[in-house]
């Protein structure tokens, strides 16, 4: 039976962002972002007087809002998504792989008439 390790898990890295940063990539009005803040909806940091928002939630926020996920797409930085090149081949999908139907193999006239 294994026994289960006792190493102590690294934190996650915290990535915040301003106000007018999360606008920006997620494509909607400063404004509205301030309303999460205010409503609650999204962890942030006060620093130097500046909101610094936590990224994590701030995607789980937009995931929740049906308009702003919308904006994300048209708007914010998912409109670029299509244009990013994967260039290694080990993250790149495989054309192979994602052809998941399975071609029936060409038969050639003499094997066609021998089946009939």
């Amino acid at each position: 039976m294994l026994q289960p390790t006792n190493k102590p898990q690294e934190p996650k890295e915290l990535i915040r962002v301003s106000v007018s940063e999360a606008a920006r990539l997620f494509g909607v009005n400063s404004q509205t972002i301030r309303r999460a803040i205010t409503a609650q909806e999204i962890t942030y940091a006060i620093v130097g007087g500046r909101y610094k928002i936590n990224f994590e939630s701030l995607v789980k926020w937009s995931q929740h809002h049906t308009t702003v996920r919308n904006k994300l797409a048209k708007r914010g930085i998912g409109q670029f998504v299509d244009k990013w090149k994967i260039k290694n081949p080990l993250y790149s999908p495989n054309p192979k792989v994602l052809n998941t139907k399975e071609k029936e193999p060409k038969l050639s006239t003499e094997e066609k008439q021998t089946t009939k």
